[in-house]
């Protein structure tokens, strides 16, 4: 059972992105793969792809001060195992080590170290504090696989401006990589770093072990002010090794002080940092976890820092002059530092400590009554060890009152932090520490080996500094105890409460004597021997399922270490693990695929598919490309601008099963919306799907028998013009690949293609004037270039593009002889013209008729323009003038439509409306020759842009002219529409019939033709929106009115 505390609610998103703000919340988990089934079986045989590995990790955690210096300390007592002082830290080098020195050079070695006397007078920032001479007591260098350091207070986290900066300062954890770099050997790499304002995180990996770690991860947790910002917190690192093992490095800085209230927030830290931190999912061969994982997933997890747990109950000053009669040993008489520590006991105090160790300086004899208090006992440990020891036949240091450990056990029991754990405060669910056989690391005199704080605070000494690991079996090992104590006290409740405990009282019966004195006696131990043969204590079961070994070889501080007041702390473990060998797992990944193939193939449905290569909807290059004899998919060929093509293909059922088919989302880029096809592609199927009575999005389903069939056509229409722009450019190919999905059978992968038709539609006017004779096809395989600023002419081929030219002189021709012939042939019937008003180009209802005949009308329009041919010619015969025309009509509005910059740019129509807005402004408006040469002279920048307009401008006006006469007889107009002006005030109408059904005529080419001309910014408000389309439709407006006053 898990006893994490629950997360704690985010405070806001404005602490959100802050350094150790709380995680962001919904943030949806990363789809989980499919492939479970290949994973599990290859996982069942990862004894064939695993081999053990041994190696050691060092774990240090030392907190700077924000001292400069002490980065010039680091490589000495971390990665070199320098600095220990053997007398005061209860590490012995006689101790068993993998190390190749030999003892007795070894001691030769220490008996050189720099004395202490000597190492303080010289203490500088400018040089390292580690003793000279020192060979180091600890593994270090290449003997260490990974080394995992954690630092606090490498910046001054009491400075509000550190304390509340909103982000990490890079600057300062530079010339601790720098010093720890040039410290290891030669091909360590740093694998995980983390800074959160004053914690930093730094992990080095061998050279051998660096290539097999993965799913590196690394977070923070700020608990300091506001319970969020990072002067206080952690920062954490996962990662896994050699695709096994998951190991959690935690580098943490509590809460510190002493006064009330400062312990519980010390274990509220904990609890935010156990329960706010969380890695990103784990990535294993294709198989993504759906959640991040958080402290206690892992298998082995090391938290290190400064917890700043004290020692309880006891006076501080008492324990410093305790302790200080110890560290006194390490000078000389007379040294300044052994002249201060005498000062400091010499003081008169009323403490029992004191009274005490006087009466034993008093006395010969060997105190150590048993029946002292803890106090008394302390007094004891502290006078007896101020005589001098033997020099043979030395006593066990725990079992000798006068030794330091002695002193140090008597200590312990009043740390704060094993207190916490032992009442399940906090750090109680598995989490274990090595013993403690040196000093208390916290605080000292800056550049003094055992001089306690001297100042005026006089702080007394504490374990601040620790380093806790627990192992996957830990954490399952409490939490089965736990369930086991909770399902007790559940089994006494309900006894208690069925009065079970009364009825047992008073049962006289029994059915058998027990007697807790004799009965079992001497099974204790063979029941012991059992569990011990029965488990490995250290064996550790992963959570992939393999058997790992952690074991504590080394847990020290560096006392000699003087550049801060507090002492740097490190362990040495030794981890054997289980690492996948590559080669070997891909060996067996090879031979499980295989094996679940033919397993699969046995009784899987299978389908086959057939194209149809010959389609009445092919052209004849459709199978005659380059590379058509090997492409296996469907290929559409030539395709056009807004032209269907249709492909079929045939799927079987060839196996002996049932088959149930149906198209699945493709793969897309990131991105882009998923779908079942591009959307320039539809797929209809011959018969009725499976589940038709279900929703549009349901998955389409189609049942095959064996040896049935069904037919798939699909068709490819490409109308969207911002694809015609990609397309033409080739930046966009027409390719794309559909899956087929047979369940619980494979997926089948159909490409399509076809070879786009370069279309003069989609273009800019500036790409257009430089086509050369033959049109738009003589680029098939080449990309028009267009300065598109107008810095140069190269290239230019004509003032205008020819395929407006070509739209609007056969338009012209068109409606010229369709007048004539209606009047010729058609007396007493109302011409469309007088029927709609707008026509050739105002879309209505009747147009609608023959739809595929009008398509494929505008087809040949469209290709006449792509090849640069002459309009006329291209009509069947039996198509009249009067379709003809429409056609046209359309195929001009469709082809300014899809200008890419319009008739009048964006650009120039911001010029101009600003012209005519400051106009609009003036109460006396201006003539309408005014107005026209206002807008030439705009229009006069872009000389292609000027001349298309003139085109279209002239073209309105004759056909204005050819359809409404100012000679004809008066027609009522069918349709009259609401005539406003370019101020959106309404136009008064001519009291003539004839001028007015021409101005109904001209106003309606206004507003068709200044939506497809003219490319005007978005207006945010429907008001200026309106107005700004009244403006536009002016523009144009003004040129048709000056044919009609020249007529009147």
């Amino acid at each position: 059972m898990s006893t994490r505390p629950e997360s704690v609610a985010s405070p806001g998103l404005q602490v959100r992105g802050l350094p150790g703000a709380f995680p962001g919340e919904g943030v949806s988990p990363t789809a989980i793969s499919s492939q479970y089934s290949l994973s599990q079986a290859v996982h069942a045989r990862r004894a064939e792809y695993t081999r053990s590995h041994k190696i050691r990790v060092k774990v240090g955690t030392w907190n700077v001060a924000a001292l400069s210096g002490t980065e010039k300390d680091i490589g000495g007592w971390f990665v070199h195992g320098k600095g220990i002082s053997e007398g005061l830290s209860g590490l012995s080098i006689s101790e068993d080590d993998d190390s190749n020195v030999g003892e007795d050079v070894m001691r030769l070695d220490r008996d050189n170290v720099e004395g202490v006397a000597e190492q303080e007078a010289r203490r500088t920032k400018k040089q390292s504090t580690i003793p000279k001479n020192d060979p180091g007591l600890l593994p270090g260098g290449d003997d260490v696989g990974i080394y995992a350091l954690g630092l606090q207070e490498i910046v001054d986290i009491s400075s509000a401006t550190e304390a509340l900066r909103p982000y990490n300062d890079p600057h300062p954890a530079k010339k601790w990589k720098r010093a720890i770099a040039d410290a290891l050997p030669r091909g360590y790499q740093l694998i995980a770093e983390q800074q959160l304002i004053g914690l930093l995180l730094l992990i080095y990996a061998s050279p051998t072990v660096a290539p097999t770690i993965t799913s590196v991860s690394t977070t923070s947790v700020g608990t300091g002010l506001m319970g969020y910002m990072g002067n206080k917190g952690a920062v954490t690192a996962r990662i896994i090794l050699g695709e096994t093992t998951r190991l959690v490095f935690i580098n943490c800085h509590l809460a510190a002080g002493t006064e009330k209230g400062t312990l519980e927030r010390r274990n509220w830290d904990a609890a935010q940092i156990l329960s706010r931190t969380k890695f990103d999912p784990v990535t294993d061969s294709g198989v993504v976890e759906d959640y991040g994982e958080g402290i206690g997933d892992e298998d082995f997890a090391f938290w290190f820092g400064d917890l700043n747990y004290r020692l309880a109950q006891l006076p501080g000053d008492d324990v410093r002059r305790l302790l200080m009669l110890h560290t006194r040993n390490e000078y000389d008489i007379g040294q300044r530092s052994e002249q201060k520590i005498e000062k400091e006991l010499s003081k008169p105090t009323h403490s029992m400590i004191v009274r005490e160790r006087e009466a034993r300086n008093r006395s010969s004899e060997d105190s150590s009554s048993s029946s002292a208090t803890a106090v008394d006992q302390l007094s004891q440990h502290s006078a007896a060890s101020s005589t001098t020891l033997p020099t043979t036949d030395a006593p066990d240091p725990y079992s000798d009152p006068t030794s330091l450990q002695t002193t140090l056990s008597s200590l312990l029991p009043h740390d704060q932090l094993h207190l916490q754990m032992r009442s399940r405060q906090a750090f109680y669910d598995g989490w274990q520490e090595g013993p403690i056989d040196f000093l208390p690391t916290y605080k000292y005199d800056v550049g003094s080996v055992g001089m306690f704080d001297s100042g005026e605070k006089k702080r007394g000494p504490s374990w601040c500094d620790r380093i806790l690991y627990r192992t996957r079996r830990d954490k399952l090992e409490y939490e089965r105890r736990f369930r086991e104590e909770e399902e007790a006290r559940r089994r006494d409740a309900e006894m208690e409460a069925r009065g079970l405990d009364r009825a047992g009282a008073e049962d006289e019966g029994v059915l058998y004597d027990y007697d807790p004195e004799t009965d079992g006696a001497g099974d204790d131990e063979s029941y012991a021997e059992a569990a011990v043969a029965e488990v490995d204590p250290e064996i550790v079961v992963t959570r992939e399922g393999f058997e790992d070994k952690l074991h504590l070889d080394y847990y020290t501080s560096h006392q000699r270490v003087l550049s801060s007041d507090h002492k740097p702390l490190d362990a040495v473990f030794t981890l054997v693990y289980e690492a996948v060998m590559p080669e070997l797992k891909a060996k067996v990944h090879q031979e499980v695929v295989r094996e679940l193939d033919k397993a699969e193939n046995e009784g899987r449905p299978v389908v086959t598919i057939v194209v149809d290569h010959h389609h009445r909807d092919h052209d004849e290059v459709t199978n005659s490309g380059q590379n058509s004899a090997s492409f296996e998919g469907v290929n559409f060929g030539e395709v056009r601008y807004a032209h269907s093509k249709i492909c079929s293909i045939t799927i079987a059922n060839t196996g002996r099963v049932p088959a149930t088919i149906g198209f699945v989302d493709r793969p897309v880029e990131q991105g882009k919306p998923s779908a079942v096809s591009p959307p320039w592609l539809t797929i209809e199927f011959d018969r009725q799907r499976d589940n038709h009575n279900a929703n549009s999005g349901a998955l389409r389903e189609y049942t095959l028998q064996p040896g049935d069939a069904v037919n798939v056509e699909l068709t490819l229409h490409i109308d969207d013009i911002r694809q015609v722009r990609a397309l033409n450019v080739h930046r966009e190919r027409i390719e794309d690949i559909l899956v087929l999905r047979v369940h619980n059978g494979r997926d089948h992968f159909i490409p399509v293609r076809a070879t786009w038709l370069q279309s003069s539609f989609g273009r800019s006017l500036d790409k257009l004037i430089r086509i050369p004779e033959g049109g738009v096809r003589r680029l098939q395989n080449q990309r028009p270039s267009g300065s598109g600023n107008g810095d140069d002419n190269q290239g230019v081929k004509w003032s205008a593009p020819r395929e407006l030219f070509r739209l609007t002189e056969a338009i012209e021709e068109l409606v010229e002889r369709c007048v004539a012939e209606w009047n010729m042939t058609s007396m007493g019937v109302k011409p469309p013209w007088e029927e709609v008003v707008g026509w050739p180009f105002a879309e209505q209802p009747w147009w609608r008729r023959g739809a595929k005949e009008s398509e494929e009308l505008k087809l040949l329009v469209r290709e006449a323009l792509d090849t640069d041919c002459a309009l006329s010619p291209l009509f069947p015969a039996e198509v009249s003038s009067l379709r003809r025309a429409e056609v046209v009509a359309e195929s001009l509005v469709a082809f300014l439509r899809s200008l890419e910059d319009g008739i009048i740019t964006e650009a120039l129509w911001i010029e101009l409306d600003k012209i005519i807005i400051a106009q609009e402004k003036v109460k006396k408006q201006l003539p309408d020759e005014d107005k026209r040469a206002l807008i030439l002279d705009v229009l006069s920048t872009s000389p292609t842009h000027s001349v298309s307009f003139s085109f279209l401008t002239f073209m309105l006006t004759h056909i204005v002219s050819e359809i409404a006469p100012m000679h004809q007889p008066a027609i009522a107009s069918p349709r009259p529409s609401t005539d406003t002006g370019s101020r959106g005030r309404a136009r008064t109408l001519s009291q003539d019939p004839v001028i007015a059904r021409r101005q109904q005529i001209e106003r309606t080419f206004a507003t068709t033709f200044a939506e497809v001309m003219i490319r005007a910014p978005v207006a945010m408000k429907e008001k200026e929106k309106k107005a700004s389309e009244e403006r536009r439709k002016e523009v144009v407006e003004v040129f048709l009115r000056a044919r009609t006053e020249e007529e009147a």
